[in-house]
């Protein structure tokens, strides 16, 4: 799996660890390996134009993914692939923004990372949460990837 990361942000962060979360996600959720991604960490101006253009928000927001190519993901044994990479697309994080959400959760600045990671991984995939039924599956899974990752990286 090829994953670019680039940390434009300002904001140093362990880009190791984002880029490990992301493959471990991208491998449990069975995307074909040939997958491409892109990682961008940015300040919170650029955010902040972006989550205006692209999703008519006002302010940074935390996370927002941008879907290449949703016809050429390959989810697993089950759908017959084409061989082709699959151009996944762009995962947008905010470091400040995580840093301030990961205060008021009580948790790293890097665990609110992994997660956001995650939240874009699956947002990528076609998940959602705009309605509760969604919700709950997409935050259920985001849940349960974080975890084993951590557990794996504790045994690893």
């Amino acid at each position: 799996m090829s994953i670019e990361i680039a940390n434009e942000s300002g904001v140093e962060v362990d880009t190791d660890a984002i880029l490990a979360v992301a493959r471990y996600a991208l491998d449990e959720m069975g995307v074909n390996p040939l997958a491409e991604l892109s990682i961008l960490l940015v300040d919170i101006d650029y955010m902040a134009e972006l989550n205006h253009r692209w999703m008519g928000g006002d302010g940074p927001t935390d996370v927002l993914a941008f879907p290449m190519d949703e016809g050429s993901v390959d989810h697993g044994p089950g759908e017959a692939g084409t061989g082709e990479p699959a151009l996944l697309g762009d995962i947008v994080l905010a470091p400040e923004v995580a840093a301030k959400q990961a205060a008021a959760a009580g948790h790293s600045p890097a665990d609110e990372l992994h997660l956001l990671t995650v939240h874009g991984a699956l947002h990528l995939l076609g998940y959602d949460h705009a309605e509760p039924e969604e919700e709950r599956e997409m935050f259920s899974l985001q849940n349960r990837l974080l975890q084993s990752w951590r557990s794996s990286r504790q045994t690893g």
